[in-house]
């Protein structure tokens, strides 16, 4: 029976760092991380600059190799896999870069359907009827398909790159500090879309960023990154509750606290 319950929790669970570590010469990025993400659920991982969330998405990524420890999506071990399961590994996800990383040259609907046409083989009228589907679905009209990123505002231009993120139907999408650039009222607007349509796609969502408004609306749950390590992790409905001193200062704000404590220290 016992059996079972073990088995149960663990196909529960999409994504899973397990002693994550990575260092860059004498600079010890990452001092092992876990942290693991249930399926359907949407993590964001917060922290300020420099505490290692870029370099923690890369891992899980590829983009980066750790130097120890264990990263499984769904159960399988994902580092050092071969160039060709790394590849099958990567259609399982999705991606919303932070700036939107859209391609000047391309017009919006070709933008969209990148992946599809360059990854996947997917002839293009096929891949552009995908992408107009995507493109309603963020709340474009399909006028804007035959539009090129720099005649769009910076709102249109994250929509157009979640689009891009979910073209695919991805079961893993990775969000890198969504709200970059964007005013208060259109990054609550992003929000509430990347919000909506996770939920509506049953996808599962990994997000990095220290925008506190964003990390409230997208995330089911939470967790802090400090020193390359990750020092608390909840619901977000215990986040202002999390009895986490470096937390409550870097949620609140505040410019007194154990981190400046910290950072004083070093410099010292």
């Amino acid at each position: 029976m016992s059996g079972a319950k073990e088995q149960k929790a663990s196909t529960d669970i999409k994504l899973q760092l397990c002693g994550v570590k990575k260092s860059f010469g004498g600079n010890h990025v990452l001092r092992g991380i876990d942290v693991q993400v249930p399926k359907g659920k949407s993590l964001v991982v917060i922290g300020g600059s420099g505490t290692g969330k870029s370099v923690m998405l890369k891992c899980v990524l590829g983009l980066i190799h750790p130097d120890h420890g264990s990263i499984l999506v769904d159960g399988q071990e994902t580092v050092g896999l071969a160039p060709r399961e790394r590849d099958r590994l990567m259609r399982k996800f999705g991606m919303l870069f932070q700036g939107g990383a859209l391609f000047d040259s391309l017009k919006v609907w070709e933008n969209i359907a990148f992946g599809l046409i360059q990854g996947r083989g997917m002839e293009r009228k096929a891949a552009k009827d995908v992408a107009m589907q995507k493109l309603a679905a963020v709340g474009l009209r399909e006028e804007v398909a035959l539009l090129y990123p720099a005649e769009l505002s910076g709102g249109m231009q994250k929509r157009v790159s979640l689009a891009r993120a979910i073209a695919a139907n991805p079961e893993i999408i990775f969000f890198d500090e969504p709200t970059t650039g964007l005013d208060p009222i259109m990054a609550d607007v992003i929000n509430e879309l990347i919000s909506k349509t996770v939920k509506h796609m049953g996808a599962t969502a990994l997000s990095i960023t220290h925008d506190m408004a964003s990390a409230r609306k997208i995330a089911d749950e939470i967790a802090m990154i400090y020193q390359g390590q990750i020092i608390w992790h909840g619901p977000v409905s215990k986040l202002d509750k999390s009895g986490n001193e470096y937390v409550d200062q870097f949620i609140n704000g505040r410019a007194e606290g154990p981190i400046t404590d910290d950072i004083k220290a070093r410099a010292a």
